[in-house]
């Protein structure tokens, strides 16, 4: 780890550790930012900033970094446009790469993790073909409410740190257009994808992949693998049994959070299973498996039912990956954990949500069927489902009120829990609050939202995590 660079504008906090450069000269193409014609701070994460050491940064000094990329102290001389392959929409592509954004700067947080920098809208690279490289203000608030309502719910997600708006008319087909342009910049542990590892099988290049898996152990360190696992000291092992765990544990948080991201391609699934890059996500208006988030996901293969099976499908991508430093047998014996792993955390993340105390595995996994059971059949919204029943609570008869009576409830003191009615982030609400800032550039309900949200959070506490992980 760096020593901590005093700056007059940081914290004594931050430690920059650009770690990445180890990697660079294969792993990304420097760029230069877009030059654009004004940078407006629209939202600051100083919740997140705090966290990096980077609170202290008056607001022409956050202009400066995160509008217009001036290098941060001790950090990387030039943003890095990453390079990876994926497949999208089960289709193989190795033409894709950071085509609006790039890796900005690596430091250490306050918990000792290397955390990154990354933005969205930043300006072209070599990977954006015909693109434009920028960003939709729109797609900016969308991305701060996600991050914010999945955040509270428990799920590993990338923070939204800054908005800054530019100064650009963009046209876009699935907006009015022309719409006002932004640039993001995300906080995240690691931007390796799978994707990451794709590119280097594609490439038969070994050497860098052995590098990039030390990387990945030395950075985002997980638990050993079970002691009957074979294999379970090579370092490609290693690391599949952690993704897997990781997966596992972030696809039962979209299910309990009743989220639906929307676009789960291998070059959207970072190795720390941590979700970011928020595109055409929803919420749940009620629980139905098949309901699904992008209109051009015409065959449902993301739709909010099959987002375990499309994470577990990834990971066995990661897995033909890895056999260019592993056998096959010990990389499948790793993958086949996913199930169970999957299951133990819906049950573990459902009674958590639901304000009550695990009664095992097997009892669990009843309670979330019937509980499963009861909204199908009201047609609930799941937050309001959570609400109404936090701890066992609310009129229940049948099924759901016989398990919800056998469970103790967990204490809770948030006034949260007694207010009339949950926060949630259906699709109405979203437009309105993006509606205000449209019409009238009132920013009033985004921070409103935010503020309530992040109370959401306070009250839920901190999700339960696999054991070992972070």
């Amino acid at each position: 780890m760096s020593e901590a660079v005093q700056h007059p504008d940081l914290s004594p906090t931050y430690h920059g550790d650009p770690a990445i450069l180890t990697l660079a000269d294969w792993l990304g193409d420097p760029v230069a930012p877009g030059d654009f014609p004004e940078t407006t701070i629209r939202f600051r994460n100083d919740r997140a900033a705090t966290s990096v050491g980077l609170a202290q940064l008056d607001d022409a000094a956050w202009a400066v970094h995160f509008g217009r990329f001036a290098p941060l102290p001790a950090n990387l001389p030039q943003p890095l446009a990453l390079r990876y392959h994926g497949h999208q929409f089960r289709v193989y592509n190795p033409e894709i790469g950071d085509g609006r954004g790039f890796l900005y700067a690596q430091m250490r947080g306050s918990d000792g993790r290397l955390m990154d920098l990354g933005t969205k809208g930043s300006g072209t690279t070599p990977w954006s073909r015909s693109g434009d490289g920028r960003l939709t203000l729109k797609g900016g608030v969308r991305e701060i409410l996600a991050t914010e309502m999945l955040e509270a719910l428990g799920v590993n997600t990338s923070k939204t740190f800054s908005i800054i708006e530019t100064g650009e008319n963009l046209w876009r087909g699935d907006e009015p257009s022309p719409t006002r342009s932004a640039v993001m910049v995300r906080l995240s542990h690691s931007h390796i994808r799978i994707g990451t590892f794709q590119r280097l099988l594609a490439l038969e290049a070994a050497d860098e992949m052995a590098a990039l898996i030390d990387y990945c152990l030395t950075h985002f360190p997980g638990p050993p693998p079970p002691e009957d696992a074979p294999g379970r000291d090579e370092p490609a092992i290693r690391l599949m049994h952690n993704v897997v765990e990781r997966m596992a544990d972030l696809a039962a948080s979209y299910m309990v959070a009743g989220f639906v991201h929307g676009v789960l391609n291998t070059d959207n699934m970072n190795v720390t299973g941590e979700s970011f890059d928020y595109g055409p996500w929803r919420w749940l208006p009620e629980w139905e498996p098949g309901f699904t988030a992008a209109y051009f996901d015409h065959a449902g293969l993301y739709a909010f039912g099959r987002q375990p099976e499309a994470l577990h499908w990834n990971c066995g991508q990661l897995a033909v990956a890895l056999r260019l430093h592993a056998d096959t047998a010990p990389l499948v014996a790793a993958l086949e954990r996913f199930g169970p792993l999957y299951m133990a955390a819906v049950a573990r993340r459902w009674c958590w949500r639901l304000g009550v105390v695990p009664q095992g595995i097997e009892a669990d996994t009843q309670l979330v069927a019937t509980c499963e059971a009861a909204m199908r059949e009201g047609k609930a919204q799941p937050d309001s489902f959570f609400f109404r029943h936090r701890g066992g609570r609310g009129a229940a008869e049948g099924a759901l009120g016989e398990a919800l009576a056998a469970y103790q409830p967990v204490e809770d003191t948030h006034p949260y829990w007694s207010d009339p009615e949950p926060q949630s982030m259906l699709i109405d609400e979203v437009e309105t609050i993006w509606a205000a800032i449209a019409e009238g550039d009132d920013w009033a309900p985004l921070h409103a939202k935010v503020a309530a949200l992040r109370r959401m959070g306070e009250a839920h506490g901190t999700a339960p995590t696999p054991a070992g992980h972070a």
